[in-house]
């Protein structure tokens, strides 16, 4: 055989065997050294052996949870040859079914050699026994929250929800995933929020959690939900109105108030804001969320309009306010409040009740400018100026009038018409000199605008002479010039030598024409 390694010793031995001795015999003999009979491996899946695999360790336990029903053992033996059975099967893997909950499994396991020698391997496999754990781990609700808070020990509980919360959502959570759970009645699963509607405003729903432990040991846990009752609160949170402010001002008690407006304001804003979001509102009659702004259309000019804002609580109870706008009558104002002309003067001075006016301005003048304002804004300016309250008028040739109209129509319709004459003088014939001097020197005899004709005795190389119209609309020509609206004019005259005399001439021609020269005779005496 293989496994028997042999030395052979061949050995005679004569043996006597006598009634009184010995005799001699021959016989043959062997030594020999045979292997240990063992595992080199065995394993139980699902499982871990305790303790650790040793081949020369024949005993075993492996403890498995509750809800395995079956493992596989495998064993190898160390050498090559050696049968194993499993259980009396002769295999090296075979399945082991369990027994229920809380027993042990015993599984042998023989190793042998040619049938005389052999080692069993014992493994007892032990099934868990059902847990007990019909505890939740957490609850919790939304809204919330529990009162008091959640302890796993704490089987009862309510939560408070106001009247417009129609269900909540329960999520509870098992302490031992492999217990069963139902949330009124119906089959949950651990962590997974439900929707449980709630019953009508005022009052209360229970929930009930029953916890069945692995062992078929139950827990129920209580949640009683109350649903707040529905509110009686029926007053505003504010209430305003655009144009306008209330008088009084707004208290939530105070239901009736006035405001008054402009006679061109034609509608009103009204918002008003519940102070129970749940609660319902209409103005005039026009359901209107909370804080929805409305506009009321107003009645003729001087009448009222009357405004009403209805609160309904939750519970049906009302509550009215009441708006009582007034509109002003259309102002019969027709006045301006002032009136100017430029260039120019309005005779009489303005006021609002003087009418005509007159305004006299130079030939020169081609047109003026009028500037009125209303005294009521919402009154019409119409005519010669526009609503805008200014114009410029151009006006007819010198020596004419120009009529210019304005119209006031008041807001009530009433109108007033005001005349401004505009009057544009004839040309001047004034051609005379308001002035004259030179520099330096005098004149001889002293200036007179009647006068034409100087004498001056100068023995200045130089003579400056200055003249000023009395009309300045004149021009001045010849040897000092000033043109149309310049008054003065200004010139160096240059003279000649000794014993010798320089004319000088200034002619001035009025705005019709007629002109006039003023001359000067300039002596420059020997020296």
């Amino acid at each position: 055989m293989g496994r028997i390694f042999t030395i052979a010793m061949q050995y005679l031995v004569t043996l006597f065997i006598l009634t009184l001795g010995l005799s001699w015999y021959g016989c043959s003999d062997s030594a020999s050294v045979t292997p240990v009979v063992e595992l080199a491996s065995l394993t139980v899946t699902p499982g871990t052996l305790q303790p650790s695999f040793s081949g020369g360790t024949t005993q075993y336990k492996v403890e498995l949870a509750n809800n395995v029903t079956s493992v596989t053992v495998t064993a190898q033996p160390a050498v090559a040859g050696d049968s194993v059975t499993i259980n009396g099967q002769a295999t090296t893997s075979r399945p082991i079914a369990l027994g229920e909950s809380g027993t042990t499994t015993p599984v042998d396991i023989v190793v042998s050699e040619s049938g005389t020698n052999s080692r069993t391997y014992t493994v007892l496999l032990t099934k868990a026994s059902l847990t007990g754990n019909n505890s939740l781990r957490s609850l919790s609700v939304s809204p919330g929250p529990l009162e008091p808070g959640f302890s796993a020990d704490t089987l009862s509980y309510e939560v408070d929800v106001a009247s417009t919360v129609t269900s909540i959502r329960v999520t509870p959570t098992l302490d031992d995933s492999a217990a069963t759970m139902t949330v009124n009645g119906q089959t949950a699963t651990s962590g997974q929020a439900l929707t449980i509607p709630l019953r009508d405003p005022g009052l209360t729903t229970v929930l009930t959690i029953t916890v069945t432990a692995q062992n078929g040991t139950p827990k129920t846990y209580t949640v009683v939900a109350s649903r707040a009752s529905l509110g009686g609160n029926n007053n505003l949170e504010s209430l305003t109105v655009s144009p306008g402010s209330l008088t009084p001002a707004f208290s939530a008690s105070r239901t009736s108030y006035r405001v008054s407006v402009g006679g061109r304001v034609e509608s009103i804003t009204v918002t008003a804001a519940s102070d129970d979001t749940a609660a319902r509102m209409t103005i005039n009659g026009v359901t209107v969320r909370s804080g929805q702004a409305r506009s009321i259309s107003l009645g003729p000019n001087g009448s009222s309009t009357e405004i009403q804002v209805t609160v309904t609580a939750q519970n049906g109870s009302q509550k009215g306010y009441f708006i009582t706008v007034n509109r002003e009558a259309l102002s019969s104002d027709n006045n301006l409040e002032t009136l100017t002309v430029s260039p120019g003067t309005l005779d009489p001075a303005f006021s609002p009740g003087t009418l005509a006016y007159t305004v006299e301005v130079a030939s020169r003048v081609t047109s003026v400018t009028l500037t009125a304002t209303k005294s009521d804004p919402n009154a019409v300016i119409s005519g010669d100026v526009p609503n805008g309250g200014q114009a410029t008028i151009p006006l007819d040739g010198p020596g004419t009038t120009k009529n210019v109209s304005i119209t006031v129509t008041a807001p009530d319709g009433n109108v007033k018409s005001y005349t401004v004459a505009v009057t544009r003088r004839p040309p001047s014939s004034n051609n005379d000199l308001a002035a004259l001097t030179v520099t330096p020197g005098s004149l001889s005899p002293g200036f007179s605008p009647n006068t034409l004709n100087y004498d001056v005795i100068s023995s200045a190389g130089s003579l400056t002479v200055s003249a000023t119209k009395a009309d300045p609309d004149a021009v001045m020509s010849g040897s000092v010039a000033a043109g149309t609206g310049v008054p003065t004019g200004t010139a160096t005259i240059p003279l000649g030598g000794p014993g010798t005399t320089t004319r000088i001439s200034i002619t001035v021609r009025a705005p019709n024409g007629a002109s006039q020269t003023y001359a000067i005779t300039v002596s420059r005496p020997f020296r």
